[in-house]
């Protein structure tokens, strides 16, 4: 077989086609995994994609809320995206389920009632013990906050900030909005060259914002270094270039083909796709990048799995006021994580951070707020649209990590809801973790029709 795909790949690297020259290398086993290319194209295309989109177009999953007026933190950020793809509509009040306007997902539960009850009381208790400074009070309340956040990997503020609005995913889809050049690249400059562990001596093989193609030497000695890291320095790497390649196939495969008086025409653009992933286009580099896609499939996709059983909990509901749909789409949300579940090669997450105890939580934290910084940087997005499925995107991965370093307390969770379980997913968290992964199922789905239109090119 290894025989055959070595074939294959000389047989494609001679031809010199597009088709060859994007996919040549996008075959076989992915590094630091046990899983192949061919085995998550199946999967995906012919088993999860389907369901997936199904769920997504539910009136629980396609309302997300976010701040889009947040200043960036770390540079002044000149103008806004004055295109008019670049805009999001928000959703005025009553287009959003009410049961998602009022918070809590776990309404239908007679325990979460319950609950309500006990949490009006606490209030009035814990005017609780007046006896307490100001100053106590505060802290413990920091206490609290700080524990919370511990684990997380990226910026949740969103959810209660008085300046956030519910926006329709569904119709604010993720596509080309011509927002592009210098300021566009000054975000994934500031992504790979200050929180991807990299020093500045080592050149990246491509340089965007000078569209500068480095030297052989260049690349080689990148690739050495990253080579030379850690597993999980190297799969941060792949994480953040898989996430860039799959917004990159987002937006080849949405484009802005006809733009006249009478209509606008979104489709696939094959010369925009070959810019950012033909061998020779980018100096080898985009087959590489859409083997990290695949990588940061897999880490997704085993989050999912490792998350059943938070779903599974009886008090867990896709709250939204309407019962019966409700129910039905928690059945498909469940079919969804078996199936997750039942993928046969799944990344092997303990591989991570396994060394010395002491060493292992410096180098998770490292790692935990590097990519919490990375969340930050979406603020400094100028396109509105993109900043909302920038931070979207973001967030769903920054989920992902943190239920796969959750696992104790996943498997602590109590069987009955009369404990505080020590993991819980905000509604938030829960709808960027599938929207996310949803986002790369649809750029692995698009790879095959890619495939299809470079071939019909030739």
């Amino acid at each position: 077989m290894k025989l055959v795909v070595a074939l294959l790949l000389l047989l494609l690297q001679v031809s010199g086609s597009a088709d060859g020259r994007c996919f040549c290398q996008v075959t076989g086993d992915l590094e630091d995994c046990a899983c192949d290319v061919e085995t998550i194209d199946g999967f995906n295309n012919d088993k999860l994609f389907p369901k997936l989109q199904t769920l997504l177009e539910s009136d629980y999953f396609r309302f997300y809320k976010v701040n889009l007026n947040k200043p960036c933190p770390f540079w002044t950020v000149s103008s806004h995206c004055g295109l008019r793809d670049c805009a999001v509509k928000p959703c005025s009040p009553n287009e959003v389920p009410e049961g998602i306007r009022s918070s809590t997902h776990n309404k239908y539960s007679a325990e979460a009632n319950e609950q309500l009850v006990e949490c009006e009381q606490a209030k009035h208790l814990g005017a609780v013990d007046v006896s307490l400074s100001k100053e106590t009070r505060e802290a413990l309340l920091n206490w609290s906050k700080h524990d919370d956040e511990s684990e997380r990997f990226c910026v949740v503020d969103d959810e209660q900030s008085p300046d956030s609005q519910y926006v329709d995913l569904l119709l604010n889809p993720e596509r080309f909005t011509g927002y592009r050049g210098p300021e566009a690249w000054q975000i994934w400059n500031s992504i790979y060259e200050e929180n991807c562990f990299k020093p500045y001596t080592v050149r990246r093989p491509l340089i965007p914002n000078s569209f500068h193609s480095s030297s052989g030497s260049e690349a080689r000695t990148f690739y050495s270094w990253l080579e030379g890291q850690c597993v999980e320095k190297r799969a941060f790497y792949r994480l953040i270039s898989g996430l860039h390649s799959s917004i990159n196939i987002h937006l080849s495969a949405r484009y802005l083909l006809d733009d006249s008086w009478f209509q606008k025409k979104w489709g696939h653009n094959v010369s925009e796709f070959r810019q950012r992933f033909d061998s020779e286009l980018t100096a080898g580099e985009g087959p590489k990048r859409l083997r990290n896609l695949y990588f940061l499939y897999l880490i997704e996709l085993r989050a999912l799995a490792k998350a059943l059983p938070f779903f599974q909990q009886p008090s867990f509901r896709l709250y939204t006021g309407r019962p019966e749909e409700d129910q039905k789409h928690k059945e498909l949300l469940l079919h969804i994580l078996q199936l997750a579940r039942s993928f046969p090669l799944h990344f092997d997450e303990t591989s991570l951070f396994a060394g010395d105890e002491k060493e292992a939580a410096k180098l998770k934290e490292d790692v935990r707020l590097a990519f919490l910084n990375i969340s930050r940087i979406m603020d400094c997005v100028g396109c509105f649209k993109c900043r909302l499925w920038g931070k979207l995107q973001t967030q769903g991965l920054g989920t992902s990590l943190k239920i796969l370093f959750s696992e104790r307390q996943i498997e602590a969770l109590p069987a009955s809801s009369d404990q505080r379980p020590s993991f819980q997913l905000s509604r938030q968290e829960i709808v960027s973790l599938l929207n996310a992964f949803g986002r790369i199922s649809t750029s692995i789905r698009e790879l095959k029709n890619f495939r299809a239109l470079l071939a019909e090119d030739q």
